[in-house]
């Protein structure tokens, strides 16, 4: 017997048991690690502090995972306490970092180091201020210096079609899916703020989505473009009711356990459709928000209202669209540049020759 796919597998879904349910649940992530004393216990003590002064979850998750490897490498060593701590061991820790290998066998990014390193400071910095420490171990350890690198360009508007053209329409799970990428791509949104959506957030009079509690706890309402409404208002009228198991979930879309989307499965899904689609491109739901801001800005939108719609906090943020979008500075190019203006006729005298562009004037 063939094996169910589409809206059709969501009932054996549905029946599989709760802890097999694929990656689609969260899961808390097992961080603590036998024996490793007191270190855990600051680290407990100084994620809740930041609980309790109104960090995200997530910020405070991924601070959680950072200091974790910075526990994990300590108990390898035999440190079980914070006081056991100096300033060589954190040196020591730093070069450890930079010559770890990812399971690809590539080194570990900057980025990474340097938010690895980040937790560890921010830990002893809070440890000395609680006058658990008497003096800061990590006051002077120095972060690897970034790496200013230019994201990958944004897919082009022709990639953007194949892709979305993927999903099959006459099944109801790929009707949603269509609606979420055409949602990425009309607003610009995190594949995160597109997950914690729920129904009450879309305002069908205004045709606006209303984001709550974003990056840096930040609400901001965006507009959505007329196709992506379309094609939500066609997920909300023929695939959402049929998803639904209860009216206790409000999110805005539905997963085949009749629950919102965990961010990881839906950026999985995303990459999926990007390679059925033969675009050979690394990425997920980001590829969507970073080319609806590259064509936003080829189409002549200003910079600010890219902000807005990002939900940029700085400027400088969104500024790094304008050095990957290589639009308008060919149009300035060949409108200003005297070898980029289309060429007349070669026999026509009113068109000058450029050097090196016709007669070499005798030079080989």
């Amino acid at each position: 017997m063939a094996r169910p796919k589409g809206y059709d597998a969501t009932r054996h879904l549905r029946a599989r048991a709760e802890e097999k349910r694929g990656g689609n649940q969260r899961r808390e992530e097992k961080l603590e690690v036998a024996g490793d004393g007191n270190l855990t216990a600051s680290r407990d003590a100084y994620l809740a502090d930041m609980l309790s002064l109104n960090y995200r979850q997530s910020t405070i998750d991924g601070c959680r995972k950072d200091l974790r490897h910075f526990i994990e490498w300590a108990h390898e060593r035999g440190i079980d306490q914070p006081t056991d701590i100096t300033r060589a061991m954190l040196e020591s820790y730093r070069r450890h970092l930079s010559r770890l290998k990812k399971k690809n066998d590539k080194p570990l990014g900057v980025s990474t180091q340097r938010s690895r390193l980040g937790a560890v400071k921010n830990l002893f910095k809070w440890l000395c201020k609680q006058s658990l420490l008497d003096a800061n171990p990590a006051s002077e350890l120095d972060l690897p210096r970034p790496e200013k690198q230019l994201p990958d360009e944004g897919l082009s508007p022709r990639e953007i079609e194949s892709i979305l053209a993927v999903p099959d329409i006459a099944d109801p799970l790929g009707v949603r899916d269509r609606a979420m990428m055409e949602l990425l791509y009309s607003t610009g949104i995190r594949r995160g703020e597109l997950v914690a959506l729920n129904l009450a957030d879309f305002n069908r009079e205004r045709h606006t989505l209303h984001l709550r509690h974003t990056k840096g706890r930040k609400d901001r309402i965006v507009p959505i473009g007329s196709r992506a409404l379309h094609w939500l208002e066609r997920y909300l009228m023929e695939v959402r009711p049929r998803l639904e198991i209860g009216t206790d979930d409000t999110a805005l879309f539905l997963s085949g356990y009749g629950s919102a989307f965990n961010p990881d499965v839906l950026g999985r899904s995303v990459s999926k459709y990007i390679k059925l689609a033969g675009v050979s491109r690394t990425g997920g739901c980001h590829l969507f928000r970073h080319s609806c801001a590259s064509h936003l800005l080829d189409g002549g939108a200003d910079i600010r209202f890219i902000q807005q719609l990002l939900g940029h906090e700085k400027l400088e943020t969104t500024a790094i669209y304008t050095e990957v979008s290589i639009q308008q500075l060919r149009e300035v190019h060949a409108r200003c540049h005297p070898a980029g203006k289309p060429r007349k006729d070669p026999g026509d005298p009113a068109q000058p020759e450029l050097p090196g562009l016709g007669d070499t004037g005798g030079q080989p």
